[in-house]
C-alpha cells in the first residue's frame, strides 16, 4: 500500500477510534445523569400543604413530611392515668412526594361520634380508609384510631383531609403543645441503655421510633412498588409517661411479621405488658405486616427491661 494511501487509512482508524469514544462517554453520562434523577427525592414545596391542613409539619430524615395533630382537647384515662396526647392522643399525616404524585398515610384520633362524619367526608374526597379500631382498652372517654391512605395531588389530598377532620374537633390551628427539651421524671439514660437506643422527649413523654431492618412498599415490589419510609407508620412505637417516682404507664405499638406475633406476645406478657390490639393498619403493603399495641403501668426499668425483650423478637433495625 503507497504511504500516501496508508496514512489516510490510518486518519481514518483515528477518527472513527475517537468518535466511539465520543458516543461511549455520552452514553455514560446520560446513563448517570438518568440514575441520579431517579434516585433523586423530589422538591416540593411543603408550605402548601401547612396552608391546606392549617398547621406546619416538619420534613423527616428519610424525606416525609409530617404534620402532628395531637387531641389537645380530650382528656382521656386509662384506670386512674391521664393519658398525655404525646402518650397515645397524636393524630398525624405524613406526605411523600413521588415521581407522578404525592401519597399521603395516616393515624387519625377521633371521638365515636365523629367516626362516621369523618369516614363521610374523606370517601368524598377519594381518600381511603384502611383501618378503624381500638389500641387501647378502658380508656374513658372511649377512643378510636381511623388509618388512611392515598395518592394524588398534595394540595388537593391535603384540602380534603383538612375538611374531614373540620367535622371533629381536632385542633387544626392552635399552637403545638410546649416540648420540653429536656427536663422529665425518668431515668432516661438507664432507659436508653436498657432499650439498646436513645429515645427524645416530646410533651412529656419519652418516645422510642424503631425502624424495622427490610424494606416495606404499598404492593410488591419486584413490581416496582417503592419502599414506604418508615416515619409513615412504619416504625415500632414505644412510649414512657411518667406516673409517679420510679413508674411509667407505657403505650405505642410494635410492626411485625406474621412469624413473629405469638412470640411478641409471650414476651410482653412475661414481663407484665398486656397486649391491647392486634391488627393492620394497611391493605397493601409487602411484606404483610400486624401492629401489636401494648399498655401497663409499673416499674419503669422493668418495663423498659420487657419492651427490649420483645424488640429482640423482630427484625427490627439497630
Amino acid at each position: 500500500m503507497p504511504s500516501q494511501n496508508l496514512s489516510t487509512f490510518r486518519d481514518l482508524v483515528k477518527i472513527a477510534r475517537d468518535r466511539l469514544y465520543l458516543l461511549m462517554l455520552v452514553t455514560l453520562f446520560a446513563v448517570f445523569s438518568l440514575s441520579c434523577y431517579s434516585n433523586a427525592q423530589p422538591q416540593f414545596d411543603w408550605k402548601q400543604i401547612e396552608q391546606a391542613i392549617g398547621k406546619a409539619g416538619t420534613v423527616q430524615p428519610d424525606g416525609a413530611y409530617k404534620i402532628g395533630l395531637p387531641r389537645t382537647d380530650l382528656h382521656v384515662k386509662v384506670a386512674d392515668v391521664e393519658i398525655k396526647p404525646t402518650l397515645a392522643l397524636g393524630s398525624w399525616l405524613a406526605f411523600r412526594k413521588m415521581a407522578a404524585e404525592t401519597m399521603v398515610m395516616g393515624d387519625l384520633v377521633l371521638l365515636e361520634d365523629e367516626v362516621g362524619p369523618v369516614i363521610g367526608k374523606l370517601q368524598e374526597g377519594k381518600v381511603e380508609i384502611t383501618a378503624l379500631h381500638n389500641h387501647v382498652l378502658n380508656e374513658s372517654p372511649r377512643i378510636m384510631y381511623m388509618h388512611i391512605s392515598a395518592h394524588g395531588d398534595a394540595v388537593k389530598l391535603a384540602q380534603a383531609i383538612h375538611d374531614a377532620l373540620a367535622l371533629s374537633k381536632t385542633p387544626l390551628t392552635a399552637a403545638a403543645p410546649p416540648q420540653s427539651a429536656d427536663q422529665i421524671d425518668l431515668d432516661t439514660k438507664q432507659i436508653d441503655q436498657i432499650m439498646g437506643r436513645s429515645g427524645k422527649i416530646n410533651g412529656g413523654v419519652y418516645q422510642f421510633a424503631v425502624a424495622r431492618s427490610e424494606k416495606i412498599a404499598e404492593g410488591e415490589m419486584g413490581r416496582g412498588a417503592e419502599p414506604i419510609p418508615a416515619s409513615m407508620g412504619l416504625a415500632t412505637a414505644i412510649n414512657f409517661q411518667p406516673t409517679g417516682p420510679g413508674q411509667v404507664a407505657i403505650t405505642g405499638d410494635f410492626v411485625l411479621i406474621a412469624g413473629e406475633v405469638n412470640p411478641v406476645i409471650a414476651a410482653l406478657r412475661a414481663n407484665g405488658i398486656a397486649v391491647t390490639a392486634v391488627h393492620g393498619h394497611m391493605l397493601e403493603e409487602s411484606p404483610r405486616l400486624f401492629f401489636m399495641h401494648f399498655w401497663a403501668n409499673d416499674d419503669a426499668l422493668k418495663l423498659a427491661h420487657g419492651l427490649r425483650a420483645a424488640l429482640d423478637k423482630t427484625n427490627s433495625a439497630k
